[in-house]
């Protein structure tokens, strides 16, 4: 979906979705009403009823004085959300009807995607495909209504793992899909739903391995005892410049992210 073509709020709402599941909008980043307006070439008036959609969606926070931003969620949440994730995923699996050949080439043909993308070092599109893995599974399995509510789930964990999680094992969390399609194929459910289930718990698990990040850690790097050979004048270590949270840095973000409509890390 080329930007030219955006003409309405779902629309816009669904293209800031996908940036989120590809990485390429980070937490706590700020979405100005007017650069998305230029940017997708609408009113802003559409633009806020978008951002709209994605605040009752639990994606976006707004502030009267500051403006809409991607929501920063916590460890907490993350952990509400994979919970949230076991009940959809697993219950689907436990009460599904035999799987069609057609949905298990088209989950197939996702991995393969999924292998490419990691392959080829595309970082954006191996975290959409891998997030969107699930969401298609619960399509596959004839379950549109839960799929959306499964996409923010995905979304909200995605958040979280850019911020408390190091980098994710992309192969691992590929392999277990592989796993998971295979014994939906030889109609084995009760073996995906453990599947499923030691899967979600790998991806948590990630989150657990990163201790409590340090709120005074760049002041103290700043401030630690300078190391200087025969100069007591060594220059102060200079605090890294935090990134523009403006607009124009989010809308390149999103205009970045997909040059397609085709959607596509957990």
């Amino acid at each position: 979906m080329s930007t030219d073509a955006i003409k309405s709020s779902i629309q816009i709402a669904s293209r800031i979705m996908e940036a989120i599941l590809a990485k390429q909008l980070a937490p706590g980043t700020r979405l100005g009403e007017q650069q998305l307006s230029e940017l997708f070439g609408v009113s802003r008036t559409l633009v806020r009823e978008a951002l709209t959609r994605l605040v009752t969606r639990g994606i976006v926070t707004v502030s009267a004085r500051r403006g809409w931003f991607v929501i920063e969620p916590t460890p907490n949440d993350a952990r509400e959300a994979f919970e949230a994730r076991r009940v959809i995923e697993l219950g689907l699996l436990r009460h599904a009807r035999p799987i069609t050949k057609t949905a298990i080439e088209q989950l197939r043909d996702h991995i393969r995607r999924e292998q490419a993308a990691i392959e080829g070092d595309d970082i954006g599109a191996r975290s959409y495909l891998l997030g969107d893995f699930h969401v298609a599974l619960c399509e596959c399995l004839g379950n549109t209504l839960l799929s959306d509510t499964l996409r923010d789930l995905t979304a909200r964990t995605t958040l979280t793992a850019m911020l408390h999680q190091s980098s994710e094992q992309a192969e691992d969390s590929c392999a277990e899909h592989v796993h998971i399609v295979a014994a939906l194929e030889r109609g084995d459910l009760a073996a995906a739903e453990q599947l499923m289930h030691d899967h979600l718990q790998h991806v948590e698990a990630g989150l657990n391995k990163v201790g409590v990040s340090d709120p005074l850690g760049q002041l103290r790097q700043a401030l630690a005892p300078v190391s200087a050979v025969g100069n007591s004048f060594a220059a102060p270590v200079k605090p890294k410049k935090p990134a523009s949270r403006s607009g124009k840095k989010t809308a390149a973000a999103i205009a970045t992210s997909f040059t397609s409509s085709q959607p596509g890390e957990s």
